[in-house]
């Protein structure tokens, strides 16, 4: 864009924002300049999308609102809008249309679930008699965009016509290529709503033959479009696949994955993947259900394995020294699609790759020795692990001995491919001198690049993941000997003078593997474990020190990640050593304490810290006490932000932790707890079950009334908040009644919380208006609970408690 385009543009946004006050006024200027045929194909294109974002968002609040704010327009005013829209399709400029497309989607996602705008279809199927081909193709987008967004069922009765012209947008004989690259696009969103063509056999072929036509198309860009539409129709319409596999599907397939053109095999080989994918999901779903209720299953991928594994074992060959890592390739997707195959044919697949591997692990060409490496870390999944054991045992010793390959990727692959042979091996299946072998490749492999260093902290994280079964009585296990040396080799390889240190990614897994080692050593690991918490304090107070002299957004987040990782290593540490961590909880919580002072509302080191914290509440029980004057504002304001739901669900998970470790001695801190509790149940339902078994824990340690009235508006802020939902409390009103039983029983109690119970008891039958409650409200004690509320109202005349006893007997009306 030319520095004219950009002032014109930033002079149009300034002249929009002033309009935006005025919705209407907004809208109308947009479609103006949207529909503006000699105006800047940036400006239109802009404009179109802010269009359509002033009429939906992801957040399903804020999006009910804009679809209020369209619908409150005058009829005729929106008809204007998307007459311009619609005449906008046939635009001269395709940016322009295509945003219109968008725009027109936008609109009938509010209208047509409505019942509105009924003539759209009629509108979109004309355009397609046109000879223009702009016209067609961005009305395909909106057509392609609408079946995207709407709901599958609203289009039913729309699906022949639909269909039709989708179709014939498709079909070998259009001229366009756009054209047709519009039209599989909108027959991929389509296949949700077409379900009933799909059920007719003239239908279904037809379909078919249109799409394999496509996929043999001399552009490129028609065959990828096809292929990535066949990957959704065999994942949605499985069982109507038999015949076309037969025909077409098998060779179009196989032949497509040696395609020169990246995209085109990337898309042959997703199609064998989602094949995969589903066979196994139906084979896991079969094992549940008795013969006639069994999904069909055709077995498609073993039936052609023994053509498909050598293509894709080629595949993996077409690695390249400098291919980024993060993007998706050829050799990618053929080591996915062969894992992927694995996971069907099982055991079976080990004769089809293992020759192969055999063959070319020490090819002179570094190409087919990373393939080979590959191909074996990635069918592991696969067969029996009784199939495996000898195998792995053999070649072990090989695979280690690769880690001094001259080559990068090769080393890199085999640094993969041992971990994964780790997820398969058990620690004690490994044999000693295998097991030294490997730990000194690794602590080697850790100074190494950072892609290298990354997938041998992987591995070390397999391997310490099932050291024992039994924690509490292993006094010493086989890493033993090489505990200090992991840990050292792991803490150099993300000092800050490393590269390894600057990759967020590479650092996450190092200290991951850290933490894994820790939570899993044996008891005489202790003492290095007792070194490390004082190592991971000292870099956390370095962190802190760090966190104001920060500007950039990226740098602020990447400290808040490391800060996370040291945290979760801390966290691994207390929960291992138990009550031995004691001798240092004070520094840690010092520290945390510090952080948390320091950080703002939205960081995400505060999760992190909790985790921490509520460790530490494990290990010290009453102890932890000492530490609440300073933590205890902290959980308070995180308790008080509900929408911030994972922070909020952590919190809620601590103040259960601190409950259990204070015992009595949380009484001091109940009401406080309780009414926030009561508040993040009201915003989102989600925490009902985590909120009641807390709440019901506090319960049984409180014998102070005074806290008892704290707990009942806790209830009643529950019940409340969960309105016209109060399915998530039925399984926890016997324990809400019984404690209002309980303090009914208690001939103590004080009369305000009888006006509690009463309105408490009263929206409980609110809640259930079917009578779903009568053995609870007719327990003995809710009678009496009404007699005294008509005891007290004698004696002392007020609207509270009159309003009250009211209450509970229209509620007990209700349910008995």
């Amino acid at each position: 864009m030319t520095m004219t385009a950009v002032a014109e543009l930033l002079a149009h946004s300034l002249k929009l924002v002033s309009l935006a006050a005025n919705f209407q006024n907004y809208m109308a200027m947009l479609c103006q300049e949207l529909a503006n045929e000699q105006g800047r194909p940036e400006v239109r294109t802009a404009a179109g999308i802010a269009l359509k974002n002033a009429l939906t968002a992801k957040d399903e609040v804020t999006r009910t609102g804009l679809y209020d704010r369209w619908l409150a327009i005058d009829g005729t005013f929106r008809s204007q809008i998307k007459e311009a829209l619609l005449q906008t399709l046939s635009s001269a400029t395709v940016r322009a249309g295509s945003a219109a497309a968008q725009a027109i989607a936008a609109i009938a996602e509010i209208e047509l679930p409505n019942g509105q705008w009924d003539q759209l279809f009629t509108f979109l199927k004309a355009n397609m008699s046109s000879a223009d081909g702009n016209t067609r193709e961005c009305t395909l987008q909106a057509i392609g965009y609408v079946c995207e967004t709407l709901n599958p069922k609203l289009l039913a009765s729309q699906a022949d016509g639909i269909l039709t012209v989708i179709v014939k947008g498709a079909q070998k004989d259009e001229p366009n290529a756009r054209v047709r690259i519009a039209a599989l696009t909108a027959l991929n969103h389509s296949l949700q709503f077409i379900e009933n063509n799909f059920e007719r056999d003239g239908d279904r072929n037809y379909i078919m033959m249109v799409v394999c036509e496509a996929a043999t198309a001399p552009d490129a860009n028609i065959q990828e479009k096809a292929f990535e539409c066949l990957c959704n129709i065999v994942q949605t319409y499985y069982s109507k696949m038999q015949l076309y596999m037969q025909e077409a599907l098998y060779g179009l397939t196989l032949q497509n994955m040696a395609s020169e053109n990246p995209n085109v095999a990337l898309q042959a080989m997703e199609f064998w993947s989602t094949v995969c994918e589903e066979e196994a999901s139906i084979l896991q779903q079969n094992q549940s259900l008795s013969e006639p209720e069994k999904v069909p299953f055709f077995g498609f991928a073993k039936n052609i394995a023994g053509q498909l594994t050598p293509h894709l074992l080629f595949s993996m060959t077409k690695k390249e020294e400098d291919d980024d890592e993060d993007e998706w390739n050829v050799p990618m997707a053929a080591a996915t699609c062969l894992s992927l195959l694995a996971s069907v044919i099982e055991t079976d697949i080990l004769g089809l790759v293992v020759p192969w591997v055999e063959n070319h692990i020490n090819s002179t060409d570094w190409h087919y020795r990373e393939a080979a490496v590959m191909a074996f870390g990635s069918i592991l999944d696969g067969p029996d692990p009784n199939n495996l054991a000898t195998l792995l045992e053999y070649s072990f010793p090989h695979f280690i001995g690769m880690m001094q390959d001259g080559h990068p990727q090769v080393k890199d692959t085999t640094a993969w491919a041992l971990g994964r042979i780790c997820e398969v091996l058990t620690l004690q299946s490994i044999k000693p001198d295998h097991l030294r072998a490997l730990i000194a490749a690794l602590i080697d492999g850790l100074a190494e690049q950072s892609k290298i260093s990354t997938n041998c902290a992987w591995c070390i994280l397999n391997l310490a993941e099932f050291a024992s079964d039994d924690l509490e009585a292993m006094q010493t296990y086989k890493l033993s000997e090489y505990f200090q040396h992991l840990v050292t080799a792991l803490l150099q390889s993300v000092d800050a003078s490393r590269p390894m240190s600057r990759d967020a990614n590479a650092r996450a897994t190092v200290y991951e593997a850290i933490a894994n080692l820790v939570g899993t050593c044996a008891k005489d690991c202790f003492h290095i474990v007792t070194e490390l918490a004082a190592e991971m304090v000292k870099r956390l107070q370095a962190t802190i020190e760090m966190q104001s002299q920060l500007v950039q957004a990226d740098d602020r987040s990447s400290l808040q990640e490391l800060q996370g990782n040291l945290c979760s290593v801390l966290t691994s540490v207390v929960r291992r050593m138990g009550k031995l961590s004691l001798s240092f909880t004070d520094q840690i919580m010092l520290t945390i304490l510090h952080m948390l002072s320091g950080a703002s509302r939205s960081s995400t080191v505060i999760e992190d810290a909790f985790m921490v914290v509520s460790a530490v509440a494990g290990a010290a029980d009453q102890d932890f006490n000492r530490y609440m004057p300073e933590f205890h504002p902290h959980l308070k304001a995180a308790l008080q932000n509900p929408q911030e739901s994972q922070l909020s669900t952590i919190a809620i998970g601590v103040v259960g932790d601190v409950s259990r470790a204070l015992a009595e001695l949380f009484r001091e801190y109940t009401d406080d707890y309780m009414n926030l509790l009561a508040l993040n149940l009201q915003t989102s339902h989600a925490y009902v079950q985590q909120v009641m078994l807390i709440i019901n824990e506090v319960v049984a340690k409180t014998t102070m009334m005074a806290q008892n009235e704290g707990i009942l508006e806790a209830y009643v802020g529950i019940v409340q908040g969960l309105g016209p939902t109060p399915a998530a409390l039925a399984p926890h009103l016997g324990a809400m009644f019984g404690f209002m039983e309980s303090i009914m029983m208690d001939p103590n109690h004080y009369d305000t919380a009888e006006i509690v119970m009463a309105g408490l008891a009263g929206d409980v039958a609110e809640a259930f208006p079917h009578g779903q409650l009568k053995a609870i409200f007719s327990a003995p004690w809710i009678e009496k609970l009404l007699q005294s509320l008509k005891v007290s109202f004698q004696v002392y005349p007020n609207s509270k408690t009159q309003d009250a006893m009211r209450w509970l007997r229209n509620g007990v009306r209700k349910q008995t």
